[in-house]
């Protein structure tokens, strides 16, 4: 009896050993009500980011109960201040993880010109936070979060399929150490397609977040997590609590390679909120590091290779050869037992990248699908016969053919012409739009490489058609 007491301590050390590392270094999924309150009252102030329907019964219930309180002071002041400084996306949620979980809504850490981000400034951020907490009693935002606790919690049940699918040892291996910080996943129902990692420091210790949109329900009208939609993003954003702190640390080695890389690439960097060089380079890391995962997990060749052109289309021209130093770093664990220690061939790898970013740039242009030519006028005409029903556009080699990317440019939305069915030629070389076009009007739209794609996976570079037509 007593060697059976004895075993009983010793399974349960072991079962905690191998089954309970989850916990340990990775909390289970789960709604933020500050994520839910900030994108509800960016919402209501008619951010675009913020304004998805693509879950329809949350947004239902959101307009339900808090419709009537658009015109409150809060809703105004981000209309009228927020807005006109930029305040939008990850500026949101960076302050959603700044404040206290629970109302009276307080600063975990004082706000700043840089806390909780530099678009906001300490002013605004301290009126805009006065404000929601009178916005939460006046529009009773308690008892809304108490009638969709159930939602809420169904979503993050639904979600941990794509949470249980992460090989954290994994990590551990690879990385050669636990994360330093701390990481949640936080399901932002009302983000759309929106995903952000916000992380915030309390006591020299880094939160992480992994804010994971809300983009496809199924036929009852719920979430509907797929793992090759949602997997990829939450596994991008873990990488980021291990990477953060090792190219923090070797930020001044980095300083040298990192501004001219930036320099570069600046537009391409700054539209996907990567504002400074030190963000580009621990994005490109992470991004090599995602890449590294798939291949160590046996992914179908054709998935890795998109996700890769991916990356070179969002601007990390890079990042196959960073993958090859990944790879070299793991083959040679006896002298790099850890990423940190690779560390100083990660900054030569860098510093010759600048070096030739000129090259690698032309290199990946090469590839790239290009438009040469627009029928029936040129790029530019202020002469287009308002009565053209219908516009040619041809590029220099097969696209494949699967959707569009078609944006507004810099003159708005009221340039932006009123687009009809859009199809692909038999050789997949040509698009046409159609459009219904008025007189003495200028029009202006952007193709974009989110959709606009060789067969191969390039995305071509933003190419910007404009013209004017004739007066009737």
């Amino acid at each position: 009896m007593k060697k059976v007491i004895l075993i009983i301590p010793l399974l349960a050390i072991i079962y905690l050993s191998l089954f309970g590392q989850k916990t340990t270094i990775l909390k289970e999924p789960t709604v933020d009500k500050r994520v839910e309150l900030l994108s509800i009252v960016f919402r209501l102030a008619d951010s675009r980011e913020y304004s998805s329907k693509r879950f329809p019964e949350y947004v239902d219930r959101i307009e339900k109960h808090f419709g009537k309180h658009r015109e409150h002071q809060l809703i105004k002041f981000i209309k009228e201040e927020l807005r006109k400084k930029g305040v939008g996306y990850d500026a949101v949620m960076a302050m959603a993880i700044s404040i206290s979980e629970k109302f009276e809504f307080v600063p975990l850490v004082p706000f700043s010109q840089e806390i909780p981000e530099s678009r906001w400034g300490k002013k605004s951020a301290t009126t805009f936070l006065k404000l929601l907490n009178d916005f939460y009693l006046v529009a009773d935002c308690e008892t809304f979060f108490k009638e969709n606790e159930s939602l809420y919690q169904e979503a993050s049940s639904r979600f941990r399929r794509v949470y249980e699918e992460l090989d954290l040892d994994w990590y551990q291996n690879f990385y050669g150490e636990k994360p330093k910080g701390e990481f949640n996943i936080v399901n932002g129902l009302g983000n759309g397609g929106g995903n952000y990692g916000p992380n915030i420091t309390i006591d020299n210790k880094e939160i992480i977040y992994a804010i994971m949109g809300t983009w496809s329900i199924d036929s009852l009208g719920m979430p509907k997590y797929e793992l090759n939609d949602y997997f990829p993003t939450l596994l991008h954003e873990f990488n980021h609590s291990f990477v953060n702190p090792v190219v923090e640390k070797y930020h001044e080695e980095l300083s040298q390679s990192g501004p001219i890389i930036f320099d570069l690439l600046q537009g391409r960097m700054e539209s996907q909120a990567y504002s400074n060089w030190k963000t580009m380079l621990v994005e490109a890391v992470v991004r090599a590091s995602v890449i590294k995962y798939l291949k160590d997990h046996d992914y179908e060749k054709g998935f890795i290779q998109n996700e890769l052109n991916d990356e070179i289309n969002r601007g990390f021209l890079w990042t196959d050869e960073l993958v090859e130093e990944l790879e070299r770093y793991d083959n040679n664990r006896v002298n790099f037992p850890a990423l940190e220690s690779f560390m100083p061939e990660i900054v030569k790898f860098f510093d010759r990248t600048a070096s030739r970013i000129d090259k690698i740039q032309e290199t990946v242009n090469a590839k790239r699908p290009k438009v040469i030519e627009i029928i029936p006028f040129e790029n530019g005409s202020q002469e287009v016969e308002p009565s053209l029903e219908k516009i040619k556009i041809v590029f220099d080699r097969p696209l494949k053919a699967k959707g569009y990317s078609i944006s507004h440019g810099d003159k708005g939305k009221e340039a932006y012409p009123k687009l009809g069915e859009i199809t692909y030629s038999e050789d997949k070389k040509s698009v046409f739009l159609e459009l219904d076009l008025e007189s003495n009007k200028e029009y202006q739209f952007i193709l974009t490489g989110r959709r606009f794609k060789t067969e191969e996976g390039f995305g071509m570079n933003n190419y910007e058609i404009g013209f004017k037509t004739k007066n009737e």
